[in-house]
């Protein structure tokens, strides 16, 4: 039985869902088409009338992750923390860590992106470079810096965030308070390295 244009774009969309957790979940190779059309509450059989490959989807999948991760930057600026305190306290939380499913595809997927298929590494550098891009307008100029200087900040803080979740996650099951601590030191300097916007935390 043919299903809608619409139903169809709804499948694609519940596939392309359910990739991008399993994916940050438990990385591109560990992850097969049969369990994503499950979770997708779809048959396997469906999955190659919306991909060509299973490449195609990560690729996919990465770029819509990005595209969720971002979303979430508009509500930090009514924080009264400010858009970069916000940020840092939302990203650099116990939450964050413990679901990377949910989390930020730059953490989830950057020690593996670069085995991976080029469009899913051309999808990955493309959400890398808004993520900088937008965290530059968030940091105020300081004197003198000039523009390239903000953005010499920006990727330094992206690329700090980044190592840094990695490392809690990784020391979390046997170290807890090493793993807190990583996120407390990271929430604080990057806040002064921000220019002291949101140099505390929660």
């Amino acid at each position: 039985m043919k299903v809608s244009k619409e139903k169809a774009a709804e499948n694609r969309a519940a596939i392309v869902k359910a990739a991008g957790r399993l994916f940050r979940e438990r990385g591109f190779d560990k992850v097969g088409v049969a369990e994503i059309t499950k979770a997708a509450g779809l048959t396997h059989g469906g999955f190659y009338g919306h991909f060509a490959s299973k490449d195609a989807l990560a690729a996919e999948a990465c770029e819509a992750a990005f595209a969720e991760s971002l979303g979430r930057l508009p509500a930090d600026e009514a924080s009264p923390e400010g858009a970069l305190g916000a940020f840092l306290t939302r990203y650099l939380s116990d939450r964050h860590r413990d679901r990377p499913d949910a989390g930020c595809p730059m953490a989830a997927f950057a020690g593996e992106v670069a085995r991976q298929d080029p469009a899913v590494q051309e999808r990955f550098g493309a959400g890398v470079e808004r993520f900088f891009a937008a965290l530059e307008k968030r940091l105020p100029e300081r004197d003198g810096e000039g523009d390239a200087g903000r953005r010499d900040r920006a990727i330094a803080i992206v690329s700090a965030l980044v190592g840094g979740m990695a490392l809690a996650r990784a020391t979390a099951p046997t170290d807890p308070d090493r793993s807190a601590e990583i996120l407390a030191a990271l929430r604080c300097q990057l806040g002064i390295l921000g220019n002291g916007v949101g140099d505390g935390g929660a």
